[in-house]
């Protein structure tokens, strides 16, 4: 493994609870990164005064770069452009390191240009177990959940080449990383590269974080990356709820049986990792369900806030849920 000097850059705000154990899980690396660079994007809580405690004792360097209403994507760019090498490693808050983390990533990079690693959901409370059914896509047959750029590493040279990250608050992970492959730059995944991600705790906090995922998805342009499916899903009951209307109200049994299928193909698509007993429990197939209707309703109601919004395709200073 080629021994690299390699920066962490993270955006933050308002993440004053889930900073110290960052911190600590960015202590316990088995690569040590050569420094970290922490961008508060305004935060109104204490998270500055604890990043401040706590780097006078890291035995990592921890840099922080203050700015105001940074979205995510404009935070990013700020921390990479600060960091002062060429390799640059990228997390969010409310995750933990795998103490591997960095060095997984480092030997991907032999041959790439971007390395994307592995995520996994913290599913330790019922709700969250089911919270993970509904929208952590299941791990491929590789390993690999999906494109998360919160565990990755890339060089500098290529996030200018592609033109930074977009100034926005959702979808600019996915923007850039389409950027960076359009360029014909090396992509290299790293499955064993993992962290934990602290998914949200409730009903209340899911439904605001994805009306603003859904909002920020729909003016950054990308309705076709999830709403126009989620939208012919509700099209297809059209007819049986017509039929309904015009021949027999037993068309509507078409509803939960659609409804129950949905929710089927969440659940057993993570068999493998959470096993197949919530296939056959009620509980369980009940509770998704309702908070599969929920976020589509929170989809739907993102969309119609992107559209009435007078924003543009783009809004700034808004922080993480």
């Amino acid at each position: 493994m080629s021994q690299i000097p390699v920066s962490i850059v993270i955006p933050v705000r308002n993440e004053a609870a889930t900073v110290p154990t960052l911190i600590e899980s960015i202590a316990r690396q088995s690569y040590r990164p050569d420094e970290v660079v922490f961008v508060d994007g305004g935060s109104s809580d204490e998270t500055v005064l604890v990043i401040q405690a706590l780097a006078a004792d890291s035995p990592v360097p921890i840099n922080l770069v203050r700015t105001d209403g940074a979205t995510p994507g404009r935070g990013r760019n700020l921390g990479i452009e600060a960091a002062r090498n060429e390799w640059i490693a990228l997390t969010d808050a409310g995750i933990l390191l795998e103490d591997d983390w960095l060095e997984q990533l480092v030997i991907a990079s032999e041959n790439a240009d971007l390395v994307l690693g592995n995520y996994m959901p913290v599913t330790d409370t019922f709700f969250t177990r089911c919270a993970a059914y509904v929208y952590v896509p299941p791990q491929t047959v590789g390993g690999i959940r999906g494109r998360f750029i919160a565990s990755s590493l890339l060089k500098k040279s290529i996030w200018r080449a592609a033109g930074g990250f977009p100034d926005l608050r959702a979808a600019e992970d996915l923007i850039f990383i389409e950027r960076v492959e359009a360029a014909g730059f090396r992509i290299a995944f790293a499955p064993d590269a993992m962290v934990h991600w602290q998914l949200r705790p409730d009903l209340a906090s899911t439904f605001r974080k994805f009306v603003l995922y859904s909002k920020h998805n729909v003016l950054a342009g990308r309705q076709w990356d999830w709403h126009y499916g989620l939208l012919r899903q509700y099209l297809f009951l059209v007819p049986f709820i017509l039929s309904a209307i015009v021949h027999s109200f037993w068309w509507l049994a078409a509803i939960p049986a659609w409804l129950f299928l949905r929710t089927l193909k969440r659940v057993s698509g993570h068999m493998k990792e959470f096993g197949a007993l919530a296939v056959f429990n009620p509980i369980v197939l009940a509770f998704v369900a309702g908070l599969l209707l929920t976020i589509d309703a929170a989809t739907f109601l993102g969309w119609a806030q992107a559209k009435l919004s007078s924003g543009g395709h783009k809004e700034e200073g808004e922080g993480k849920v």
